[in-house]
């Protein structure tokens, strides 16, 4: 469509001056028929008038290829505007007419020689938008003499061409040497040629990451410098995306780039300043910040990122979302410019809320007072989103600058008088939070809070609320009937308000032991027999058996001393906020996620980083990484990228490490194993090797991972602390829990917490292996009477091949026998077909084979189909069927958590897949179990901005190792797992899996 309206455009200046809106509006039957008549007509007018009918009902939806061969003899014509008209057809209907469009072809050839230079463009043009494998080949003569064109024009969209070429037959363009014509062309005299090219060689780029096309060095990166100047503003965006991709040698370079990109700051084009900012953003980190042009370059950034402020709210938005980033990499740009960020009247929410973030990050204890009398204001304002975002921006204010913790207190106190009910309840959550940061500062207030205490109807207000009764019950009278007041609703509070309560009686009974023992049995009743929820009911069971067994150690536990919340809790992971800062200007920088998160089929997406300072007296080294004092020479720490944050995650020492996998061999035979996967060579290769090749279980085996994971430590009573101050009697008088537990949760209950985390059964042990239902896999109209039906299953470490079989003859069937064909993982029967007895007629059996993986083994397709053979005394039938591949994962494939990270960093970052499973509504613990039941072992987990990562592995049959990463979102039903595997091809198996698993 975007091709349509450009030429339309382009044809105003060429068609008639009256108006083109007559061509949509006629609704007359038998149109084609007249519009054939037409075509055919000999006057020019009227053949061009009836084709502009033809694009105009192309435009609205009507079917007009019927009028293919009619319109493509039109184009033998000198009128350019008819031409245009003609190739506009053709481009969209030569899909469903490739035949047709073949007749074309000389007259596309013969144009790209025309001596007029807009129409051998037009020529080249169109032959790229027309995606017909037969046109392609015809193509290529053409291409390759426009590329070399006289005429700058030409050779433009000659570049162009190359890359849509490139996605419809990329090894036709590699043969036919159109890359490098193309990068000859970066060096072209004209600007405009050298910008198409450097985009086309970027499309191509993406597409195929690790070809290295944009090979950048000093001498090209000046010529684009020189380029830069004087293209059109779309040429400039896309010779600053391809400079944002170069690492300067060292910060001289980096200085003389970021001087001849500056002066792109102050062009009129949005687009073209955001990307000279992401290309100045990322070569500043390569500058000493003691350099003189360090602190130009800084105040240099501020008025254009200002400027973009005043266009329309949808630009400012992209704009806003943008400068958010560079406020968290680089808040010293904008930190005198505050009051561009005040919110106007007639700003839309959505420009109102990302400014009042902007607000809070730049807020410092110099424009404190102006932030706070600012956000009082916006606090009385009529738009409900907008206030409460206003109220915990207050709060986030007294966390973030500790001077001004008292007047933000006054001034929510001051908000909590006016009463109105969103209002106090958003400022009854922020000053839970200034709690948090200033302990025994403010508690005064707590009396004027508690009088609210009936207004409250929000789960998070009311969990906040509770939350202070129960950390600070030792200093209100009436705690404890401020609580019960909160326990007569107990089943229709929301999951955060009641685990908030079940913690807060138990915090006020470890204070107040022999007044409220009665309270604290209730809640522990409610929350462990009558809940069904698996997080309430497990730590009712926690508290439970810690106030029965040891209170000592429950005091210790529940009252611990908490650590300060930091200032900032909303920032970005860092190594996410590099990759960001690189894709300043795109998408991604408005989503604040990488093209990975939201770009279908992103396996080619690269992860993109800000390059190392190289400048002087500064240390390259991450924060995550510990160094021994005095040692200044220490390299600088391998951070991987945002779309794993294993590095973080696990907090280890990322240099190679000894108890990794060992490399494989290169005179490793086929059958063997590396034990990353070295497993499927033997069925990667020819499918007629002898069977002497295949897998056994005699060949040699890489050594097996241990389970290293360390358990957790146990700690005496005395260990964990002293007495707990209150009647010695305390956990004799509370009782044992309950010896039977509620029917949906049968988990044993023992004395103490040893018995909670024991293999036996404890809570939130593993469910069992995921089996599917029987499917017919032989019907008995196919096999003589015999039906069989059947599944796979795991159970003990053997696979299971469960079946049953029906006699639907009138013949008793006898001399049972089973065989498989050569398979992919080279599955065969453990032993005979186990049926002793005649199968009479009508008669139906269950029988289970159990299989060895010794057989031979041949790459099957689909990877995973099993082809049988079954004998009785009446014939030999055949049958295929399909085994899940999680039958195949081991018990022993839980990597140790050094080994996970060096082997998810050792495999290559194009056998990576990432998948969606949709629809899956369990939480990321039960989707731990639920996984961890087939096999399927979590090593980690760690929680990011609300998202919960599940660091997974799983151990096939053969040796073959899949890493995975999980991404559970609380609230969002669809899950992200991403695969890295040394054998890519088990990867959508392994997915299908994962699906099946998750889902049943």
């Amino acid at each position: 469509m975007q091709e349509w309206a450009n030429q339309l455009c382009e044809n105003r200046q060429f068609g008639s001056k009256m108006t083109d809106s007559k061509y949509f509006t006629t609704t007359k039957k038998g149109e084609i028929f007249e519009l054939k008549a037409e075509l055919n007509s000999d006057k020019k007018e009227k053949k061009k008038e009836a084709v502009k009918k033809v694009i105009a009902s192309m435009t609205v939806g009507k079917d007009v290829s019927a009028l293919f061969p009619d319109v493509v003899n039109c184009m033998q014509t000198d009128n350019l505007e008819l031409k245009k008209l003609v190739y506009l057809y053709l481009m969209n209907y030569a899909k469903s007419q490739p035949d047709m469009a073949i007749m074309a072809v000389n007259t596309f050839v013969k144009d790209c020689e025309d001596p007029n230079p807009l129409i051998r463009a037009l020529a080249v043009r169109t032959m790229g938008c027309i995606r017909v494998d037969k046109i392609t080949e015809y193509l290529c003569e053409p291409l390759r003499k426009c590329l070399k064109d006289e005429d700058p024009y030409v050779r433009k969209t000659a570049a162009v061409c190359v890359a849509k070429l490139h996605d419809i037959n990329a090894q036709l363009v590699e043969d036919q040497g159109f890359l490098d014509t193309l990068k000859d062309l970066i060096s072209d005299s004209n600007p405009m040629v050298v910008a198409n090219a450097v985009a086309a060689l970027s499309e191509i780029a993406e597409s195929h990451p690790n070809s290295n096309l944009l090979d950048l060095n000093p001498q090209s990166i000046n010529k684009l410098l020189t380029a830069l100047n004087e293209c059109t503003e779309w040429g400039q965006i896309f010779i600053l995306d391809c400079l944002a991709n170069y690492t300067p040698r060292d910060d001289r370079e980096s200085q003389s780039i970021c001087e001849r990109v500056t002066p792109r700051l102050s062009h009129a084009n949005s687009a073209v300043v955001l990307s000279a900012v992401k290309v100045l953003m990322k070569f500043m980190e390569m500058l000493p910040k003691d350099l003189d042009y360090y602190g130009t370059l800084l105040k240099k950034l501020a008025p254009p990122l200002v400027t973009l402020l005043s266009a329309e709210p949808e630009l400012q938005y992209v704009a806003l979302r943008n400068i958010n980033l560079i406020v968290q990499k680089r808040p010293e740009i904008l930190k005198h410019e505050m009051k561009v960020f005040f919110v106007k009247y007639n700003d839309p929410i959505y420009v109102k809320l990302e400014k009042l973030d902007i607000m809070i990050r730049l807020a410092s204890q110099a424009n404190i007072a102006q932030v706070l009398a600012e956000l009082k204001e916006y606090a009385t304002e009529v738009d409900v989103d907008f206030v409460r975002k206003a109220v915990r921006a207050i709060g986030r204010c007294a966390i973030k600058v500790e001077q001004s913790a008292e007047r933000c207190v006054s001034t929510l106190l001051d908000l909590i008088q006016t009463k109105v009910n969103y209002v106090v309840q958003e400022a009854i959550v922020v000053i839970k939070d200034i709690f948090r940061k200033y302990p025994n500062k403010y508690e005064s207030v707590i009396a004027t809070l508690c009088e609210n205490l009936d207004s409250l109807d929000e789960p998070e207000a009311r969990a906040a609320m509770i939350w202070i009764v129960g950390e600070y019950a030792e200093r209100i009278d009436n705690a404890d009937e401020l609580l019960e007041s909160f326990l007569e609703g107990f089943h229709d509070e929301s999951t955060q308000v009641q685990l908030q309560l079940l913690t807060a009686i138990v915090k006020l009974f470890l204070k107040k032991p022999t007044e409220t023992q009665e309270l604290v049995q209730q809640v522990l009743s409610l929350a462990t027999q009558d809940s069904d929820n698996p997080d309430l009911r497990d730590r009712g069971y926690i508290y439970w058996r810690l106030l029965s067994t040891d209170p000592v150690a429950a005091k210790e536990v529940v009252l611990a001393e908490k650590p300060l919340i930091s200032e900032e809790t909303d920032l970005i992971e860092p190594t996410l906020l590099e990759e960001l800062i690189c894709h300043i200007g795109t998408l991604a920088s408005v989503y604040h996620k990488p093209p990975s998160a939201f770009v279908e089929g992103s396996r080619g997406v690269q992860h993109k980083r800000l390059p190392a300072r190289t400048g002087s007296g500064e240390s390259t080294e991450s924060p995550d990484t510990g160094s021994a004092a005095g040692v200044s020479e220490a390299p600088p720490a391998v951070i991987p990228s945002q779309g794993d944050l294993l590095g973080d995650l696990l907090n280890l020492d990322l240099t190679p490490t000894t108890t990794g996998p060992p490399p494989p061999t290169s005179g490793m035979q086929m059958g063997a194993m590396d034990l990353l996967g070295g497993g499927l060579d033997s069925l990667m290769g020819d499918e007629s090797e002898p069977p002497h090749m295949a897998l056994r279980a005699d060949t040699p085996q890489s050594p097996q991972l241990a389970d290293q994971s360390p358990s957790p430590p146990d700690y005496s009573p005395t260990e964990l602390g002293g007495d707990i101050g209150g009647s010695p009697a305390m956990g004799a008088a509370f009782g044992a829990p309950p010896a039977v537990m509620p029917a949906s949760f049968n988990a044993p209950v023992g004395g103490g917490l040893s018995d909670l985390f024991d293999l036996g059964g404890g809570v939130g042990m593993p469910m069992g292996a995921y089996i599917p239902s029987k499917t017919v896999w032989l019907q008995a109209m196919k096999a003589k009477g015999l039906e069989i039906s059947g599944t796979f299953a795991r159970r003990a470490g053997v696979i299971q091949m469960e079946m049953t079989l029906t006699n639907k003859a009138m013949s008793v069937m006898t001399d049972f026998a089973i065989q498989f064909n050569r398979n992919s993982f080279g599955l065969a029967p453990a032993g005979p077909l186990q049926i002793l007895t005649p199968l009479s007629p009508n008669q139906t059996i269950e029988v289970s084979l159990p299989l060895s993986t010794v057989g031979p083994v041949m790459k099957m397709e689909p990877l995973n189909n099993l082809q049988v053979a079954v004998k009785n005394n009446i014939d030999v039938f055949y049958f295929s069927c399909q085994y899940p591949i999680s039958m195949l994962f081991v018990e022993d494939g839980k990597m140790e958590r050094q080994v996970f990270l060096a082997t998810w960093k050792d495999i290559p970052n194009e056998n990576e897949s990432q998948f969606q499973i949709k629809d899956c509504h369990l939480n990321s613990d039960a989707a731990s179990n639920k996984l961890q039941g087939s096999n399927v072992f979590t090593i980690a987990k760690r929680t990011v901005e609300g998202q919960d990562m599940l660091y997974q592995s799983i151990k096939l049959t053969n040796g073959i190792w899949v890493l995975a990463e999980l991404r559970v979102q609380a609230g969002n039903p669809n899950y992200t797992v991403s695969l890295k595997c040394r054998a890519p091809e088990v990867s959508q198996w392994v997915l299908q899996s994962y699906e099946a698993v998750l889902k049943n």
